[in-house]
């Protein structure tokens, strides 16, 4: 037996009431849905009005018109019942992060953990189900121990919609064969043999029920029971590291999110801490009354699990969270995580120098995430001849350089991602320029170092080496510029590379 507990919401009439919120002049008109079927014009869905008047579905169209008058007739839209499925199953993630479609009519639902959130089972369900009615759709619900026996009730249950642990057993009983979801030709020769109810074949022997109706019939009556697992395609993957925290009543104001936002730190960099994470990715979503999900994330340098800094983090951006009439879940996702270094979780404070400074990750955080990471680089040399691709992005704060910067020729602290031509004067071919032109501004050489020259890598192809100055203008400043080639190449020309500070 498993100690799990799943809900099915079964929705009787979907493509009927979503067309009726669309269309509420159908509220008091008897309509179905048709669709060409094997050359016939069949019923695919009716709504409670035509039902009344006899018109079902899987009824031939003509009947349907025959016995119901004044019957309206709309096409039926192909997928449409999958694609509202999904739209309802994502906002019932706000009571369960596991929900996973029932295709044609219903949601299934792995609350194992979340009902004491809502006061326990039957709050929990009662909320779920009055929130769907009150949009406008027919719902029934029920809770089990299995999602088969869940199912079963939704549809057939006629005493209670909450099974006790362990009782989906005795409740299945006296329900028909098709609360076991069986396919109807196996239906069919069930009550041609006089099998009207569960009770009247489940003590049969196993291998003569294999024998007569197959083995998908026996995992049907094994997943309703318990005794196998029934594997679910959740609408999204569930995260380990994720924490849900739903309120009571519902959160209008700044201090009600903090709050919220710290609860939900605790819980899960607890768990982070324990298993030596932390986060480096962190996405919070805030789900209001009126069906909108609002989401923001925070990023951080270093994996932590340190509350107080976190919380730093996503105070910058709390102004971004706009309750309107409330927010009824939040949940917090660790979205990208890492190995943390425990040492720094005990106290946040400076220590050290350079990168191993938590003060620079402490500000380079609310730097990203103030004016965006994307914003914020690090770049780490590399042995590449031309000085402009000599460095690399660097992947994160930690990633050592492959090889040292250079150190023994100053450069530039602004380096052009392409060198610029510019127009110069000079007096003899090896010397620096006496002037140069560059954005159309004229700038007088007062100083100048000696050359230093940069060949061109052999192993890509023949060109022109650079010879390159530092030079200083009449005002003090300083620039980096170089010839390519020789003086008196037709090829050569003189260009501006960088900025000293």
């Amino acid at each position: 037996m498993t100690n799990k507990r799943f809900i099915s919401l079964w929705f009787r009439y979907l493509l009927t009431d979503w067309l009726t919120l669309k269309r509420p002049e159908l509220k008091e008109v008897p309509f179905v849905f048709a669709a060409s079927v094997h050359n016939r014009v069949v019923v695919t869905a009716a709504n409670s009005l035509a039902e009344a008047e006899g018109a079902f579905k899987g009824m031939a169209l003509a009947d349907a018109k025959a016995i119901a008058k004044n019957l309206e007739v709309v096409p039926h839209i192909e997928g449409q019942e999958e694609k509202l499925l999904k739209a309802v199953g994502e906002w019932c993630i706000r009571y369960s992060p596991q929900v996973a479609v029932d295709l044609p009519d219903g949601l299934i639902l792995d609350i194992s953990g979340c009902a004491h959130l809502w006061g326990g089972e039957r709050g929990y369900l009662k909320e779920m189900v009055t929130r769907l009615i009150s949009k406008g759709y027919h719902v029934r619900g029920a809770l089990a121990d299995t999602a088969g026996a869940a199912w079963a009730i939704a549809h057939f249950g006629k005493v209670k919609p909450i099974i006790e642990p362990g009782g989906q057993a005795e409740e299945l009983l006296d329900l028909p064969p098709a609360a076991l979801r069986l396919e109807p030709a196996v239906l069919d020769r069930l009550h041609k043999l006089g099998f009207y109810t569960i009770r009247s074949f489940i003590s049969t022997q196993r291998s003569a029920l294999r024998r007569r109706f197959g083995p998908d019939f026996l995992l049907r009556i094994d997943q309703a029971l318990g005794y196998e697992d029934e594997p679910l395609i959740l609408l999204q993957p569930v995260e380990f590291y994720i924490e849900r925290l739903p309120c009571l009543e519902p959160i209008r104001t700044r201090t009600g999110i903090g709050i919220a936002i710290k609860t939900l730190l605790e819980r899960l960099c607890e768990r982070l801490y324990k298993d030596g994470k932390g986060i480096l990715v962190a996405i919070l979503k805030c789900y209001r009354l009126d069906g909108e999900v609002i989401q923001i994330q925070i990023g951080s340098s270093r994996a932590s699990s340190h509350v107080a800094r976190l919380y730093q983090l996503f105070e910058l951006k709390i102004e971004l969270i706009r309750p309107k009439l409330g927010i009824e879940l939040f949940t917090l996702e660790a979205h990208k995580i890492g190995d943390a270094d425990s040492e720094q979780e005990y106290l946040w404070q400076p220590e050290g120098c350079g990168l191993e400074d938590k003060g620079l990750s402490a500000l380079l955080d609310t730097l990203a995430n103030k004016i965006g990471a994307d914003k914020i680089h690090r770049y780490l040399p590399q042995e590449r001849h031309w000085p402009e691709k000599s460095l690399k992005l660097a992947s994160s704060l930690r990633e050592p350089p492959a090889t040292s910067w250079r150190e023994d020729r100053p450069r530039p602290s602004l380096l052009l991602p392409n060198p610029v031509s510019i127009q110069v004067s000079s007096i003899l071919p090896d010397n620096p320029p006496i002037l140069f032109t560059y954005k159309g501004v004229r700038h007088v050489v007062k100083k100048a170092d000696d050359a230093e020259r940069i060949e061109r890598p052999w192993w890509e192809d023949k060109g022109q080496h650079r010879d390159y100055y530092v030079v200083e203008d009449e005002e003090g400043r300083r620039y980096w510029i170089f010839r390519s080639g020789h003086y008196h190449d037709e090829r050569s020309g003189w260009y501006l590379h960088g900025f000293f500070s």
